[in-house]
């Protein structure tokens, strides 16, 4: 393969990519009709949105932003579009990791060789794959650091899935879990925490080692929770679930690019690596699956047990000065409040509940998260 090279970004720009289910508006099932959404979008608008694996997901992109606030008028306007276009093909757009009564079997998978490829690849586990997430690019001003910062960013991954459950159904079945797609993920070769890595130098070996060995196909067949991305100059968070709506994509982007500039800084100031037992990482992360915004996160440092709700006041207490520079300090304190209510996850059990109609849990989050 050719020389991986790392794109360096001056500045920490945000890149924020959405996973939203397509779903048919009278029957709250999921449905494959991405390549009709695709022909009814505005040419100059297409490249913004994007096939996934199975044709009833849609990605939205934001282009390179500056700012949390840039972030959002980017994808306020693509979310209207889309749901212009999905308005008239009765679908609605579903802010879910997994979705509640759909089954992966009667998906239909996404006609590009690449797919292709990856389902004759990795057969079963690649056609189970009907979740969706949210991705976070920072940038990062070279691939020494990028490495770096993906290593000191791991204990935090446990805190950012836990404030994003939202996947705790799968095909009708309550899994007890409130990440079940963090669990699905897993199951690839290639996805989960991602392992030990010191430089670029490591990581290019290891990329090229895999490739050249006929073990992934192409760099982008690794999917961990967080990895550096060379063509943008990013560092990219994968952990998260899709939260239930903008407003809370916003604040865990805001979290994530504070976190992203602050151990830059660090580590242009001269810092000792702190080494996090990858043990204790799993460990909050299984935690983190299994409660979301009820669990208890040990912290690496002091090793004491904290719940969500005050690891994330640490954190803004830390990231305050970052999060001013940044001009993100609100949305990062909106954190606060995810925490400290029910994750998207206890919301979909609640209305479960509530109505004994698994339908209702799409229909009525489905209309909550619609851009006005």
């Amino acid at each position: 393969m050719d020389l991986l090279r790392f794109t360096p970004n001056a500045t920490p720009t945000v890149g924020v990519e959405l996973e939203l289910g397509l779903v048919d508006s009278e029957t709250m099932e999921l449905k494959s009709v991405i390549k009709e959404i695709m022909k009814a979008l505005p040419p100059d608008t297409a490249s913004a949105y994007k096939q996934e694996l199975m044709q009833s997901v849609v990605e939205i992109t934001t282009g390179v932003c500056k700012t949390v606030d840039d972030a959002k008028t980017d994808l306020t306007g693509k979310l209207r579009k889309l749901q212009a276009v999905t308005d008239r093909l009765d679908t609605r757009l579903w802010w879910g990791a997994t979705h509640p009564i759909s089954h992966w079997r009667e998906q239909q998978v996404s006609p590009d060789a690449r797919y292709e490829d990856l389902v004759n690849l990795l057969q079963q586990m690649a056609r189970r794959l009907v979740t969706f997430g949210l991705h976070v690019h920072v940038g990062v001003d070279s691939g020494d650091k990028a490495v770096m910062i993906c290593d000191r960013m791991m204990q935090h991954l446990p805190t950012l899935l836990a404030l994003t459950c939202s996947s705790p159904y799968w095909e009708c079945h309550d899994t007890g879990l409130h990440s079940y797609r963090s669990k699905i993920m897993e199951g690839l070769p290639t996805a989960g925490l991602p392992t030990l890595m010191r430089n670029w130098s490591e990581y290019a070996w290891l990329v090229r080692h895999m490739v050249e060995t006929g073990f992934i196909n192409t760099i982008r067949e690794i999917w961990w929770d967080i990895r550096p991305h060379h063509a943008f100059g990013t560092v990219e968070v994968r952990v998260c679930d899709m939260p239930g709506n903008l407003d809370d994509v916003l604040a865990v982007t805001a979290l994530i690019q504070s976190l992203v500039k602050a151990l830059s800084d660090e580590i242009d100031r001269g810092t000792y690596q702190h080494d996090c037992h990858p043990m204790m990482v799993r460990q909050n992360k299984w935690r983190a699956c299994r409660f979301s915004t009820q669990a208890q996160l040990v912290n690496s440092y002091t090793f004491e047990v904290h719940t969500v709700s005050e690891t994330v006041k640490l954190l803004i207490d830390k990231l305050t000065p970052t999060a001013e520079e940044l001009g993100c300090l609100h949305y990062l304190k909106d954190t606060q409040r995810i925490a400290d209510s029910p994750s998207w996850a206890q919301r979909q059990c609640d209305i479960l509940k509530e109505t004994n109609d698994p339908k209702e849990i799409v229909r009525q989050l489905t209309e909550q998260s619609r851009i006005g």
